[in-house]
């Protein structure tokens, strides 16, 4: 599907990174999805940062840099698309918000999404070496970033990646199975869907990979997901009929349409 299309679902393609400064920031994303339960739109999410200072930042130029960072990282928009159904998902399944946290961020940090690379090339209970990430990112920009800034990135970006539970440990990083759940294999068919891939190939994209579980078990816990009315699933053999009627607007869907 076309960027532009995509761009409007919530994804993003520039090469700015949260993570030359930040992680996913889930504790912060978590407390501030807290503190504003009902939010309708984005500035809603921006005043109890800024104004009611919800994440208890120390300055106001703190607050407003924590605040730009939160919309790079999940554009705290409840009209934009993917976003809306982070929510959804958030709300139902509290297990699963490391995991919805990291594939929303995903979709929309450049780095991190490259960086995912070395994730899945690792067996589980192999360590992760901060220099290879200092590489990988060399690799996609090369030149483009300090060593010290480099340095930052990849510490960055294996905090995130721990964060998920992808990877665990404080100093050296091991890399282990991830936790899926009906929520956030039923977000990454969303997400795949929304890129133009049906049936069985939504068990096949890079969003299902972050889930860190078999096939065998994404389709078990997308069965789940549909026995609770969140995705229309029903397979019969090797046949799938998937459809999203609680998670795409029929706006989405007939942008959707004119792409495929």
């Amino acid at each position: 599907m076309e960027k532009s299309i995509l761009e409007r679902f919530g994804f993003k393609y520039n090469k700015r990174s949260v993570h030359t400064g930040r992680t996913i920031m889930l504790e912060e994303l978590s407390n501030l999805l807290e503190a504003v339960p009902d939010a309708i739109v984005y500035d809603d999410y921006i005043k109890a940062i800024i104004d009611q200072n919800c994440l208890l930042k120390r300055s106001s130029s703190s607050r407003t840099i924590t605040a730009n960072f939160l919309t790079e990282l999940y554009s705290l928009d409840p009209t934009i698309t993917i976003f809306r159904n982070l929510l959804f998902f958030w709300n139902r399944d509290e297990e699963g918000r490391p995991l919805l946290a990291m594939l929303c961020a995903f979709c929309r940090d450049r780095v991190l999404n490259y960086s995912f690379k070395a994730i899945k090339s690792l067996e589980h209970n192999a360590e992760v070496k901060k220099k290879s990430i200092e590489e990988l990112i060399d690799e996609m920009e090369p030149n483009r970033f300090s060593e010290s800034t480099l340095q930052s990135m990849a510490r960055n970006i294996l905090s995130s990646w721990t964060k998920s539970g992808h990877l665990k440990g404080r100093r050296d990083k091991v890399r282990v199975q991830a936790k899926a759940t009906p929520a956030t294999v039923a977000y990454a068919i969303f997400l795949g869907y929304l890129e133009g891939q049906r049936g069985p190939a939504l068990f096949e994209t890079t969003y299902m990979e972050i889930n860190d579980c078999s096939k065998e078990m994404a389709i078990e816990l997308a069965e789940n997901a549909s026995a609770r009315g969140w995705i229309f699933f029903k397979r019969i053999g090797n046949v799938m009929e998937i459809s999203l009627p609680n998670l795409i607007t029929k706006e989405e869907a007939d942008l959707i349409y004119e792409q495929n």
